[in-house]
């Protein structure tokens, strides 16, 4: 569908033509690349992202229809440099970064057009995230349960989580973190009675993420049976 007449090309200079309620301007936005910058009537009206606008040209008359098509497409532009914010400082699982982006404000179709925008872009792959995450918690000694946790925390899908799981770092096996927890800690209670300090090491390694049988090997190898 085209939006107003085609005036001719795209250009940076202003057509004023007061209170005509016209596109007067369509330039590109210096803060992103792939976002435009559209004026109307000498004013700057919306910032929103070049495609949404490919059929648009200078002179455009606005009509309810297409101030409400741009109305969505700022939304989205701000939604989606929000993202780019939040990604500048750390990675994001998808549903993680749904959240965030509500906060704000924005309407839902505006976050989930930012979302697909940064999937294209690459910048969401859950697996990706999980495994990342899975690796750097490995190095900072949590276990398995832990990072199973705190993934599902984040929005990541069980089955995403399990195969990012069946692939832990083999240069951090689960049995030696826990091993390695367990003595430290254990030797930081040496003072403390031999039942309670079984009970204390244990609930340190439930907290790193260390459970079950691991775990309880781990404490009568650390405290010698």
């Amino acid at each position: 569908m085209r939006w107003g007449p085609r005036a001719g090309a795209r250009v940076a200079e202003e057509v004023v033509v007061p209170g005509e309620g016209r596109i007067t301007a369509i330039v590109p936005d210096p803060r992103r690349a792939g976002a435009v910058r559209l004026s109307v009537d000498g004013r700057l009206r919306w910032t929103v992202a070049a495609g949404a606008v490919d059929t648009l040209a200078v002179g455009a008359r606005l009509t309810d229809e297409l101030v409400a098509r741009l109305e969505g497409a700022a939304d989205a532009e701000g939604a989606l440099r929000t993202a780019l914010r939040a990604f500048a400082h750390r990675s994001f699982a998808r549903r993680d970064l749904a959240r965030r982006l509500v906060r704000p404000g924005p309407p839902a179709p505006a976050v989930e057009a930012a979302l697909l925008e940064c999937e294209r872009m690459g910048l969401i792959d859950d697996l990706v995230f999980a495994l990342g995450f899975v690796e750097s918690r490995a190095a900072r000694g949590r276990g398995p349960s832990r990072v199973a946790r705190d993934l599902g925390a984040a929005g990541v899908e069980r089955s995403i989580i399990d195969q990012a799981l069946a692939r832990w770092p083999a240069s951090a096996p689960p049995d030696a973190l826990a091993l390695a927890l367990a003595r430290k800690r254990a030797s930081q209670l040496h003072d403390v009675e031999r039942q309670a300090r079984r009970r204390r090491v244990l609930a340190y390694l439930a907290r790193r993420g260390f459970t079950g049988s691991a775990a309880q090997a781990a404490v009568r190898e650390a405290m010698g049976g």
